[in-house]
């Protein structure tokens, strides 16, 4: 009794193993991942001007803490409504115009809270003060 095993061809494997290729990616999207979690947020560019802007008696100051300072006096978001309606009393309602002057550190919301108090008190051109070309660092426009 004579057993036969195969007809002495080798059968070729027509598929391609994808695992190595697999494991390369995720290797790849874990290192990103880590990449993406460590990097900081770049650092806003300063603006500059050569030219002042246009004096108005309402200024809004926030600093790199988000503190607001309407006029002189130191607000919260939550009373920086009222505290237009004063200066707007106090002026007649004969500005239409804020300057802001916000610390680049200073966070985009609050600095959009202080616009939407200003516009609700007819305050509908804003101004955003920035260094002036050739003055000293400290100083402010």
């Amino acid at each position: 009794m004579a057993v036969s095993i195969g007809g002495g061809e080798d059968e070729v494997m027509s598929t391609i193993n994808i695992t190595p290729f697999t494991d390369v990616l995720l290797v790849l999207l874990i290192i990103f991942i880590i990449l993406a979690s460590v990097t900081k947020e770049p650092k806003l560019p300063d603006a500059y001007n050569k030219l002042r802007v246009t004096p108005s008696q309402i200024v809004v100051n926030v600093d790199e803490h988000n503190h607001i300072e309407i006029g002189s006096n130191e607000v919260t978001i939550g009373d920086a409504k009222a505290a237009f309606a004063q200066l707007q009393d106090a002026t007649d309602h004969k500005f239409t115009s804020v300057i802001i002057k916000a610390n680049p550190a200073a966070s985009y919301g609050v600095i959009l809270q202080v616009m939407d108090a200003a516009k609700q008190e007819d305050l509908t051109n804003f101004g955003l003060a920035n260094h002036i070309e050739g003055a000293p660092p400290g100083m402010n426009p």
